[in-house]
């Protein structure tokens, strides 16, 4: 049995009754292979850390209602949170775990399944009992899997958080207070912690006792701590959150980077006061379906790469930046001497050919069932998580078409008459009157493909986040066209795929790609040429890719590639495409 600790927050952190700075790393563990986990903690360890954090995603854990995944055998080890932990813990560091029902932390929905959204409008984030139900079905399932990693039992857990950077959405105490006797009730007898904006009316939405406070910021840390201390009761000044990067956007033109000084002066700043939260030492990849996004005055889906410019970069590689901060860190504690493993390779595997194809409406019977509705229904209440929905109608009443509109529909959608593409439009272009054609015929068909590009992570807009259309659709101005066909399009079971099928050209499509290696190393699929889609390798969801960049290569772990033929599996919707695709062995992010 593992010797038991303690952990306390009294004028400083304490731990075994000593005096303790916490210098922790953010590396999530769903956004790393495990294959790399070893290497990837051994890093921050080399870079000064004594702790690793990481945030929790109950959409991961718990896909179905009632069905859980802790186990690490699906999605390629992805969800073996007790296994990170207890690696964590071998290898010599501690942990910080952030089991929010909610994370924002760039991911899809900030961590809500999706199914919540399947009836009614529970209000997320308060104390609607609706939603509180479903966060303690959760609890009871995930408690008993974290109380035994914490150090009052013989594990490396130091402290967990409630709620993330609640003092940003509402003010409800209630909902604090209620999220933190679920901990306690479920065994959780760790110090807990909140984290919040550096300001005073955000402070006070949260101040719960039994609470400890922190900051999230990336610059100005004194000026932040001189904040926290008005709330921290004399306590230690921690920032949960040090932003030593930042995450893209697509279509935002740019890859944000951070210059590696500056981050080491903010790092320096913030250790001259207090214990910090490197967020993030390692990003990773929002592999799937699972990038966030946010919304402003338009919705911007973050890209497929979370490299965020951090210490580590996506693939793991040690940047100027670490080094910077490696150095800052020696300034405070002393430097463990840490043996890291042989560096993962890269390699460029050149050009692999498509050696088949096959359009999605050829494919359409081998991928889903049509379910009838009498108007058009959203992803979510046909019980449907991520990917597409494509919505099929007859005009019989008009033998002319001359204008679609889309109500209470998102976030893309391509509309087809009789496989003539007819109108694409993305967020609030969806809510605009669109002319087409004309097209003219009897019986015409309109298909409607609905793409999720992933549901809003941070802000009011969490409580309206259906996709697909939740309205209807407005033929010419005059009614809404009613009786459809609905297939959903998970993108789950590609396996089923018959690419003898048929093809037309110009149509959303799928695309096999083979290629062998010798020795399976890192590389970077160059999209170039390619429109819009996602790629499968070896059955696991790598991701997006979309031209508008800005990034272009997309992250392929050597740990997905296999000795001997490998396959990718291409799904494209705006009809561009190549006879090939480039392995290379270098990123492309975009321009900074």
């Amino acid at each position: 049995m593992e010797q038991l600790h303690t952990f306390e927050i009294k004028d400083q952190f304490y731990l075994d009754g000593n005096p303790f700075r916490i210098i922790s790393g953010g590396m999530h563990y769903f956004r790393v292979l495990p294959e790399y986990w070893e290497d990837r903690l051994l890093k921050l360890k080399a870079l000064g850390c004594n702790t690793v954090e990481t945030v929790v995603p109950w959409n991961l854990h718990e896909p179905k209602k009632g069905e859980f995944d802790f186990t690490g055998e699906k999605l390629h080890g992805l969800t073996d949170l007790v296994g990170y932990v207890k690696l964590a813990q071998k290898l010599g560091l501690w942990v910080i775990l952030r089991p929010s029902p909610y994370i924002c932390a760039e991911w899809e929905f900030g961590g809500f399944p999706a199914w919540l959204l399947a009836d009614g409008d529970m209000a997320l984030r308060t104390s609607d009992e609706r939603y509180l139900r479903h966060v303690r079905d959760y609890y009871k399932v995930l408690m008993p899997y974290l109380a035994p990693l914490q150090i009052t039992q013989g594990g490396p857990v130091l402290m967990m958080q409630v709620e993330n950077e609640y003092g940003t959405f509402g003010n409800d105490k209630k909902y604090i207070q209620v999220l933190r006797d679920m901990m306690r009730e479920g065994g959780i007898d760790v110090p807990l912690f909140q984290s919040d904006g550096p300001a005073d009316d955000i402070f006070q939405n949260t101040a719960v006792e039994d609470l400890f406070p922190t900051a999230n910021f990336g610059s100005r840390g004194k000026i932040a701590f001189d904040c926290l201390k008005k709330y921290n009761h004399g306590g230690p000044c921690m920032c949960a959150e040090l932003w030593v990067g930042w995450f893209d956007a697509w279509r935002s033109g740019k890859h944000h980077t951070t210059d590696a000084d500056q981050a080491a002066k903010e790092l320096r700043e913030v250790l001259e006061g207090g214990s910090v939260n490197l967020y993030v030492a390692e990003g990773g990849t929002n592999f799937g379906f699972m990038n966030g996004s946010n919304y402003g005055e338009f919705l911007t889906p973050d890209v497929t790469s979370y490299d965020y410019d951090a210490l580590l970069t996506e693939d793991g590689q040690i940047t100027e930046k670490y080094k910077k901060c490696q150095e800052v860190i020696a300034e405070f504690e002393p430097q463990q001497e840490v043996e890291l493993l042989p560096p993962v390779k890269r390699s460029a595997y050149g050009e692999a050919p498509v050696v088949a194809r096959t359009d999605l409406f050829h494919a359409l019977p081998d991928l889903a069932q049509p379910q009838e509705s009498v108007t058009p229904q959203a992803m979510e209440r046909m019980g449907q998580s991520y990917g597409y929905m494509l919505y099929s109608a007859v005009l019989e009443s008009s033998s002319e078409l001359n204008s679609l509109k889309l109500f209470k529909a998102a976030d893309r959608a391509i509309a087809f008459i009789d496989k003539q593409r007819a109108m694409t439009a993305y967020d609030r272009e969806l809510e605009v009157r669109h002319e087409v054609g004309p097209f003219h015929g009897k019986n015409m068909h309109l298909d409607i493909l609905v793409e999720n590009m992933g549901r809003v992570n941070y802000g009011p807009y969490l409580n309206w986040q259906r996709k697909g259309i939740d309205g209807c659709v407005m033929i010419n101005d005059r009614f809404a066209q009613h009786n459809w066909k609905q297939y959903a399009l998970p993108m789950t079971n590609l396996d089923q795929l018959n690419f003898e099928a048929g093809y037309e050209e110009g149509l959303p499509a799928f695309y096999q790609v083979e290629f062998n290696v010798d020795e399976p190393a890192d590389t970077f699929l160059d999209m170039t040429g390619w429109g819009k889609g996602f790629v499968v390798v070896n059955a696991f969801n790598l991701g997006r890719f979309w031209e508008e960049g800005p990034q272009r290569r997309l992250y392929l772990p050597g740990a997905l590639l296999k000795p001997g033929k490998n396959e990718l599996l291409i799904f494209e919707t705006e009809g561009k495409h190549k006879a090939t695709v480039i392995l290379c062995d270098t990123p492309d992010l975009g321009d900074e």
